[in-house]
C-alpha cells in the first residue's frame, strides 16, 4: 500500500541524484538507472512500487517501457518526466498506462504530490481488491424489540468515539452487523472498514493476513503483499472471532493494539497505523483467560466498550419483521414475488428457541422460498426446523396411544425406543418424500450438501 520501493530511469545524472536525494529523504529505497535495458534487469530481479521514467533515453523511448509492462499483473505505477511538455505528450502517456506526467524542471513539492497520490491510489487499489472478494451484507439491524432497542442505544453511545469494542455473542446473532453499524456511525465511515474473519484463516497464513509480508518471506511468497492492518490505515478492522488466534499472535496484535505499529512478515521495516479495531467473539472471554487459552493483557485492551448481541430466542417479537425480510430479500434475487407468511406459519417460528439464531431463520427462509410457489403461502410443514426433538407428527408414528416422550436419550413409542439409525432412516425418507423424490429438494430440506445426502443414502442403504 505505501510507497517504499522506487526505480528512476533517466539519462541526466542531475535528474537522477536530485530524485535521489529527495526519495531517501523520506526513507525510500531507490534504485538508479540512465536506460531502459538496465531497468528492465532491476524490474526483472525485484518488485517495484513507483517508477519515474524519462521519454527520451539513449536505447529507446519512455513510453516503450510502459507498453512493455502493461500486460504484467504486478507492475510499478509509472511517472513520465520529459523537458517538452505538451497537451499532446501528456494524453499519449495517460493513455498507454501512465499513473501521471511531469514536466522538467520539477520541485520537490510537486513530487511530495506525486507521492502522496501514490500512496492513496495504492490503497484505494488493494481495498477494493478485498471488497471484491468478500460478500458485504448492506442489510440494515432489523428490529423494534426491547433488547434490540438497547443495542441501538449502546450502538449510537459509542460509535461517533475511537474506542475498541468487543462484540460478543452466540453464533448467528448478527455481530458482525453489529460492527458494520458502528462503523457507518463513526468519524470515519468514508475511510477504509476492512474485516479479517480470524477463525477461516489457517495458523501458518494468518500473520500475513495481520501484517502482510515481504518478498522470499516464506515459500510462495512472490510478491510484498500489504497486510489488512495496513489497509485498514486511518479506517477501522474488524477482528471477526478474535478468540480463535494463537496466544503467539496474540502477542503480537497487543502490540499493534498498544503502539499502533508492526513490522511485515520477514521485513525490518516498522510501519505505523491509525485504525480503529473493532473485535467479536462468540466465547466467554473472560473464561479463555482464566483458562490461559486467551491472554489477559489483550481482553483488557479488546474489552474497553463490550456489546453483548441478544439471541433470537430473546427477541422473539422482531420475528415476523426478519423472516419477512429475509423472505423478500431471497425471493428478489431470483426476480420471484416473495411467498406469503401466514399466522399458522409465524405460531410455528414463535415456538421454536432458535439455537442457530437469526442465520438459522435466514437458511429457513430460503427453504421455504425454495419449497413455496412464488406469491403463494407458506405451509407450515417447510418451516418447521430440522431438530428430531421438535417432529412430531411423522408417518412411522401412527397416531401412538401414549404421547411421545422426548426428554430421555431417544424418542420414545409406547412399546420400543427407535434407535438412532432407523429415526435417521425413516426421516430422511419422509424428507424425500415430502420432495417427491427430488434429491435436491430433500438436502436442502435437511440443511445438508447433495453430497451428504448421497453418502447417507449409501450408507442406510437407501441408494435405490
Amino acid at each position: 500500500m505505501a510507497i517504499e520501493k522506487v526505480i528512476v530511469i533517466d539519462d541526466e545524472p542531475i535528474i537522477r541524484r536530485s530524485l535521489e536525494l529527495q526519495l531517501r529523504g523520506k526513507r525510500l529505497s531507490v534504485a538508479l538507472c540512465s536506460t531502459i535495458a538496465e531497468a528492465e534487469k532491476y524490474i526483472a530481479k525485484d518488485s517495484f512500487d513507483l517508477m519515474f521514467v524519462d521519454v527520451r533515453l539513449p536505447d529507446g523511448d519512455g513510453t516503450d517501457l510502459l507498453n512493455r509492462l502493461a500486460p504484467r499483473a504486478e507492475k510499478p505505477l509509472i511517472v513520465v518526466m520529459t523537458g517538452y511538455g505538451t497537451i499532446e505528450s501528456a494524453v499519449n502517456c495517460i493513455r498507454s498506462g501512465a499513473f501521471d506526467y511531469i514536466i522538467k524542471p520539477f520541485s520537490a513539492s510537486q513530487i511530495d504530490v506525486i507521492l502522496r497520490k501514490a500512496d492513496n491510489f495504492n490503497q484505494a487499489v488493494r481495498i477494493s481488491q478485498i471488497l471484491a472478494q468478500e460478500s458485504l451484507d448492506a442489510a440494515p439491524l432489523v428490529g423494534e424489540s426491547r433488547a434490540i432497542g438497547q443495542l441501538r442505544q449502546m450502538i449510537q453511545k459509542v460509535a461517533p468515539t475511537e474506542a475498541t469494542v468487543l462484540i460478543c455473542g452466540e453464533n448467528g446473532t448478527g455481530k458482525e452487523l453489529v460492527a458494520t453499524e458502528i462503523f457507518r456511525s463513526s468519524a470515519r465511515a468514508q475511510s477504509p472498514f476492512i474485516k479479517v474473519n480470524c477463525a477461516a484463516i489457517s495458523e501458518t497464513l494468518i500473520e500475513s493476513e495481520f501484517f502482510g509480508h515481504e518478498r522470499g518471506a516464506f515459500t510462495g511468497a512472490t510478491e510484498k503483499r500489504e497486510g489488512r492492518f495496513e489497509l485498514a490505515n486511518n479506517g477501522t478492522i474488524l477482528l471477526d472471532e478474535i478468540s480463535e488466534i494463537s496466544l503467539k499472535l496474540q502477542a503480537k496484535l497487543l502490540r499493534v493494539l498498544q503502539e499502533r505499529e508492526f513490522e511485515r512478515v520477514g521485513g525490518n521495516r516498522t510501519i505505523k497505523v491509525n485504525v480503529r479495531v473493532l473485535a467479536t467473539t462468540n466465547r466467554d472471554l473472560q473464561k479463555s483467560v482464566e483458562s490461559q487459552e486467551f491472554r489477559q493483557d489483550l481482553y483488557y485492551r479488546l474489552n474497553v466498550f463490550p456489546i453483548v448481541v441478544p439471541p433470537l430466542r430473546k427477541r422473539k417479537d422482531d420475528l415476523e419483521e426478519l423472516a419477512k425480510g429475509f423472505l423478500s430479500r431471497i425471493a428478489r434475487r431470483s426476480g420471484a414475488q416473495p411467498p406469503v407468511l401466514t399466522p399458522a406459519s409465524l405460531e410455528v417460528l414463535q415456538t421454536y428457541d432458535w439455537p442457530g439464531n437469526v442465520r438459522e431463520l435466514q437458511n429457513v427462509m430460503e427453504r421455504a422460498v425454495i419449497l413455496t410457489e412464488p406469491g403463494q403461502e407458506i405451509t407450515p410443514q417447510f418451516l418447521e426446523p430440522m431438530f428430531p426433538t421438535q417432529l412430531l407428527d411423522h408417518p412411522w408414528k401412527e397416531e401412538p396411544s401414549e404421547p411421545v416422550d422426548a426428554r430421555n436419550s431417544g424418542i420414545v413409542f409406547p412399546d420400543h425406543i427407535v434407535s438412532l439409525e432407523e429415526l435417521e432412516r425413516e426421516y430422511i425418507l419422509h424428507a424425500l418424500r415430502k420432495a417427491n423424490g427430488n434429491r435436491t429438494h430433500t438436502a436442502q430440506m435437511l440443511g445438508i450438501s447433495i453430497r451428504t445426502l448421497r453418502n447417507k443414502l449409501n450408507e442406510l442403504k437407501l441408494g435405490a
